[in-house]
């Protein structure tokens, strides 16, 4: 029982692949079978954490694993989506070149500052994979997307300033930090409380 955290994180790298391979060989139905791969991916997220709690074997060292994995997963999907719909991405490649740089300073920062990549799964950031998956789906379906790009760009950087804004106020690293709320209460030394399911 207690492999299965483990099991489900690292399924999102097959998983992942997967989707890759059937867009590089152009299969049949591929936007079926890669939707239904998405979404089993996004529940194995949805579970790994919520199984860990559940088992009490959620530690710093899997909350890391889970994130990194998380990017190479979602990395892996939008490459097996530029495969399939490439003028999307040339069209709106600035907006996601910002995304991609935003991303990536949080991840930079946390280096710097506490010299381990960030963790903190934080509300928004978990809203903001919804909306991510959302507009995957729909541009595996029509190789375009507009009005949910559009919000998945917004909620984004929004999101993603938030994260920048944990990791400048925590003074040590943390994983699960739900909040810039919740980063301000810790900073100043008081317990915080986070969702069984959801949270650490």
């Amino acid at each position: 029982m207690k492999h299965i955290p483990i099991a489900l994180i690292f399924s999102r790298l097959l998983i992942g692949f997967g989707i890759i391979l059937l867009s590089v060989f152009h299969v049949n139905h591929y936007s079926f079978l890669a939707i239904t791969l998405l979404s089993i991916g996004l529940l194995t997220d949805v579970f790994d954490g919520i199984i860990a709690r559940k088992l009490n074997i959620s530690s710093e060292k899997l909350r890391r694993l889970d994130s990194s994995i998380d990017q190479v997963f979602f990395i892996s999907v939008a490459v097996a989506t530029y495969i399939q719909c490439p003028d999307f991405f040339k069209t709106n490649l600035i907006k996601l070149i910002i995304l991609g740089a935003f991303e990536a300073s949080t991840y930079v920062l946390s280096y710097i500052k506490f010299k381990k990549e960030i963790a903190t799964h934080s509300i928004g950031a978990k809203i903001w994979t919804l909306t991510i998956f959302a507009t995957l789906v729909e541009i595996m379906v029509h190789c375009e997307s507009f009005v949910l790009f559009e919000i998945c760009f917004w909620l984004g950087l929004v999101t993603r300033l938030e994260i920048l804004a944990i990791v400048f106020t925590l003074k040590k690293w943390t994983n699960d930090v739900p909040t810039l709320y919740h980063a301000i209460k810790l900073r100043q030394g008081k317990e915080i409380k986070r969702n069984k399911l959801f949270n650490g």
